[in-house]
């Protein structure tokens, strides 16, 4: 049995990591709540883009914009990553490097895969195995939309000019503080989704829209737009299931600091206990020796 010195020790070593993780917990309640917010007001404008780009798209040549649509044999891809900077966020950061890694290995097999890293916690782990093609964890220094436009620009180059035939994210979803969903999700080739909620409706009525510019002009900025609104989403997404994850991990933490506190108590106790019945037991023996 540990000594009352080395129980005292631990139990002074378990307050103070209890009081680091009640911090840590309070400081990623207070991120999350902000980047909660941020997501949440992006994600309808984002959804009407892709609803606007949709009704757009159905009126439109196929030859228009078919620079963002072209579907060639995929041989090069490229996987942008999105992790976080810091750990202690329980498994968000090792789930996305884990499903990048089964991707190369099952899906991209044979093809010619690099990774654009968001986050130093993918560059670190991907670096050792893969062909980074850039880094840009300093977005998380300052994350602004300009500066996800200038990735998003970048991306959108490197696909028109035939650098890579297909662009994919892998990155977490934030549903709740608790819950963060694992995505991968095609950023181009352009993928234009169906508004569902008009098709049924509109599916025996022919109709004319009228474009001003023309349609052509639209398209030529509101496929960019669409694709930076895309990019950004996923970010913040990240951004707040980064902080939620934290939270979770951290209340864990503490939780199970507190739990462990307890159980030293006890054995502090029964220790004690011990210590002060041989005690007697050695001061009854002597007292004993001297009446003998």
């Amino acid at each position: 049995m540990a000594s009352l010195k080395e129980i005292r020790n631990r139990i002074a070593s378990v307050n103070s990591t209890t009081q680091i993780t009640s911090a840590m917990k309070m400081v990623s309640s207070s991120k999350l709540k902000k980047a909660q917010d941020a997501i949440c007001k992006l994600r309808p404008y984002s959804k009407k883009m892709q609803e606007l780009l949709s009704n757009v798209s159905s009126n439109l040549d196929s030859e228009v914009g078919g620079e963002y649509v072209r579907k060639n044999e995929v041989n090069k891809v490229l996987l942008i990553v999105i992790t976080s900077n810091r750990g202690l966020a329980g498994a968000f950061n090792s789930s996305v490097v884990k499903e990048v890694k089964n991707l190369i290995e099952i899906k991209y097999k044979n093809k010619q895969v690099e990774i654009l890293t968001i986050g130093k916690k993918g560059y670190d782990i991907l670096n050792r195995s893969s062909v980074i093609y850039k880094d840009y964890s300093n977005l998380w220094d300052s994350l602004t939309y300009e500066g996800v436009v200038e990735i998003a620009e970048e991306l959108i180059n490197l696909f028109i000019t035939n650098k890579y035939d297909k662009i994919e994210f892998v990155y977490n979803q934030f549903k709740n503080a608790v819950i963060q969903v694992l995505q991968v999700e095609q950023f181009l080739p352009l993928q234009i989704k169906e508004d569902k909620s008009n098709s049924d409706i509109n599916k025996n009525i022919n109709i004319d829209y009228l474009f001003e510019p023309s349609k052509e002009e639209i398209l030529t900025h509101l496929i960019p737009k669409t694709l930076k609104i895309q990019l950004f989403k996923a970010i913040l997404d990240s951004h707040a299931a980064e902080h939620g994850a934290r939270m979770t991990a951290m209340q864990s933490a503490t939780d199970n600091a507190e739990s462990l506190k307890q159980d030293l108590v006890i054995s502090y106790n029964k220790a004690r206990q011990a210590s002060i019945t041989n005690e007697l037991i050695e001061i009854v023996s002597g007292a004993q020796a001297l009446d003998n």
